[in-house]
């Protein structure tokens, strides 16, 4: 059974048609008070039972799925597992500072208590090698460079791919590699959480294609602009952006349609209009392998 405390989410469809899953009911509301009311409307005793989730904003989000989990398996669920295509609490990995949390580890254990297995999407490891430095649990990880390599190889246009900084060189160049387009990467100077210095190579030689500039994720946004101000100021006439997660806070995608950026592509991990790379393909694989179904063969996948 498939269960999503938003059954609007993009993905949870296509999931429960490519799963043979039947989509949980759950009844929930808000107190007067704010506390939340859940209740669990599908028989689930026996039943292996999965929870989409976005985990955008977790901090509103992280008591109602624990609530829904915590429900499922008091009702007698066989196994209570986690698809979380985008994977929050990645950024803070270690304590910049004295006194600091380290959410990341502190926001898996917690999590680790309330299923039995998590699925995600390009979770930000910078200091972490593996999910299982911080999870207890069995996690698979799949890459969205072969989505979003796919989504290109359909849209037949010279382009030039950028990475904005060194980090980004991962995706950048699977996606080079699978649609036989060139690519560059930049440097990047964080000086802030918002104040980023993007430094790209010469693009001269680029100028007859669109540049597409590809990150994991967008946030705030502000790496995206700088990289497009520097294209624009290289000569480049078009240029797109791809993400396989678009956060887009503070509304930023309007001030990169204001700045000039042609087009917006992302992959529908987070709900957004930008969606236009479907990810339940490769999410089938891993579910279906944490399930005990079969054994797990999805280009890149990573444990």
């Amino acid at each position: 059974m498939l269960f999503a405390l938003d059954t609007e989410l993009p993905l949870f469809a296509g999931l429960c048609e490519a799963l043979g899953a039947e989509a949980g009911s759950i009844e929930q509301r808000q107190f007067p008070d704010g506390e939340s009311y859940l209740r669990v409307a599908s028989p689930v005793e026996g039943r292996d039972c999965v929870i989409l989730a976005n985990l955008v904003d977790p901090d509103s989000k992280f008591l109602p799925l624990a609530f829904l989990a915590g429900t499922l398996r008091e009702l007698g669920a066989r196994s209570v597992g986690l698809v979380a295509p985008y994977l929050c609490y990645m950024r803070q990995d270690t304590r910049f500072h004295p006194g600091e949390a380290v959410t990341s580890r502190l926001f898996a254990s917690l999590l680790s208590e309330q299923v039995d297995w998590l699925v995600t999407v390009d979770p930000h490891l910078h200091r972490y090698h593996t999910l299982d430095e911080i999870y207890s649990i069995p996690s698979t990880v799949v890459q969205g460079a072969p989505a979003l390599a796919q989504w290109f190889k359909t849209h037949e246009e010279p382009v030039v791919l950028v990475g904005p900084d060194s980090e980004s060189e991962q995706w950048v160049s699977v996606i080079a590699e699978r649609i036989g387009q060139p690519f560059v990467v930049g440097r990047k100077e964080r000086r802030g959480d918002r104040d980023v210095v993007v430094t790209l190579p010469n693009m001269a030689a680029y100028r007859g294609r669109t540049a597409v500039i590809v990150d994991d994720v967008i946030s705030s946004g502000h790496t995206v602009l700088k990289a497009l101000a520097s294209l624009q100021a290289s000569g480049m006439a078009h240029v797109d952006c791809a993400a396989v997660h678009g956060i887009f806070a503070d509304g930023v995608e309007q001030a990169l349609s204001h700045q000039g950026l042609r087009r917006l592509i992302t992959a529908n991990s987070v709900p957004h209009i930008s969606n236009v790379v479907d990810l339940s393909p490769w999410l089938v694989g891993p579910i279906q392998y944490h399930l005990g179904q079969h054994p797990l063969k999805v280009p890149g996948k990573q444990h």
